[in-house]
């Protein structure tokens, strides 16, 4: 089974694992931000205890070496969490997701981290596709993917729940990196 490194550095930011102690910080950085939120599957977070819940098990995904690995991303020779990165492994793809707080938005830190995972998943030989989604109105999540080197696919139509934005599915952008088959 494939596990990817538990931590990882970029020209600017240091990721690691997260812990339940990161639970205030990561909800002051971004998790309780509505508009950071908006088009997350997951609403903005009101208290500590249920986001404590959540990085927990984050905590025994990497404990177990199964479900979603998470990352905190934090500036590089800090601590400080300033958003999260995420990946599913299934089969030979990796999905990836991804969070950051608004402060930081605009800098391209996130094309930075999800660069280095795509390069890191396309670089195991038995991964042959790298990819994400987000919400068709999210202009700036498909900027980051392409800027990856990723490649728009299509549209799923009505496919990904929003609950920031209502209860109906709603149209997501799928892009992807693959590792081409030798010839």
């Amino acid at each position: 089974m494939i596990r990817p490194p538990e931590h990882f550095e970029t020209a600017r930011l240091s990721a690691r694992p997260p812990q339940v102690e990161d639970a205030p910080a990561v909800l002051a950085a971004y998790a309780a931000d509505a508009e950071v939120t908006r088009y997350l599957s997951w609403r903005p977070y009101q208290a500590v205890e249920p986001l404590a819940d959540f990085l927990q098990e984050r905590v025994r995904s990497w404990e177990t070496g199964q479900g979603n690995f998470a990352w905190l991303l934090c500036p590089k020779g800090t601590e400080e969490p300033i958003g999260s990165i995420g990946c599913t492994i299934e089969g030979g793809s990796v999905m990836f997701g991804y969070v950051l707080g608004r402060r930081h938005w605009g800098r391209g830190l996130m094309p930075e981290a999800l660069g280095h995972l795509v390069g890191w998943a396309l670089a195991q030989p038995e991964i042959f596709r790298a990819w994400a989604f987000c919400d068709a109105e999210n202009a700036a999540s498909v900027r980051v993917m392409e800027k990856t080197g990723m490649c728009r696919e299509g549209t799923l139509r009505r496919w990904h729940l929003c609950p920031n934005l209502g209860p109906e599915p709603r149209d997501c952008i799928v892009c992807s990196k693959v590792r081409r088959a030798a010839a």
